[in-house]
């Protein structure tokens, strides 16, 4: 272990310096190894972090399997403001093809074809496919091992932190009877723009 990481506000400043920098989630295990530190004094230093950030305008949110800081629910409004233009919606049809993805993934846990989408939806998915793959929220994993390999797509860390899931385990349970099945995502109206 490195001298200065043996105080707390040294190993706490790297990991500050790191969920700042960090384009996704980092996990304990991550930083841990980012910084040369114990787990288990990750644990603590970014408990400690996040406790301190708590009030602020930028928070520490444990998302995606991992943490980063990201900004205050509370200063939604003026982040919004300055991001303009404003943000677009996904379309009902994107939002049911992503919860195709989504829920083939969790409860068969394997990725999705385009022609599985469209089978279960009844109509071509070529654009909300698209649109899903432009916004990060699906990505290619492959090709299937049937005639004409079609690819497969996957949900990706963008959307479980745009949806507020730490997991794909967090998605709304679903009974699958004899009645037609219709899902809804419990996402706030401001969780439903694209990042």
């Amino acid at each position: 272990m490195q001298p200065e990481l043996v105080d707390t506000g040294g190993l706490r400043r790297n990991i500050e310096a790191l969920l700042f920098v960090a384009s996704e989630a980092l996990s304990i295990k991550k930083i841990a190894q980012l910084c040369g530190a114990d787990e288990i004094a990750v644990t603590k230093a970014v408990a400690e972090i996040e406790a301190e950030y708590a009030e602020r305008g930028i928070v520490v949110r444990k998302i995606a399997g991992g943490y980063r800081f990201s900004t205050a629910p509370s200063s939604r409004e003026v982040v919004e403001a300055y991001l303009l233009p404003p943000k677009t919606t996904l379309s009902p049809a994107a939002l049911e093809s992503l919860a195709i993805v989504a829920y083939n993934e969790h409860l068969e846990g394997m990725p999705t074809t385009k022609a599985e989408i469209e089978a279960i939806r009844g109509v071509s998915a070529d654009s909300v496919v698209q649109t899903l793959l432009e916004r990060g929220f699906i990505a290619e994993s492959g090709r299937k091992e049937v005639p004409g390999r079609p690819i497969l797509y996957k949900t990706t860390p963008e959307f479980l932190e745009a949806f507020g899931l730490l997991s794909l385990d967090d998605l709304p349970k679903v009974d699958i009877g004899s009645q037609p099945l219709e899902l809804s995502l419990p996402i706030r109206k401001e969780e439903a723009t694209a990042p």
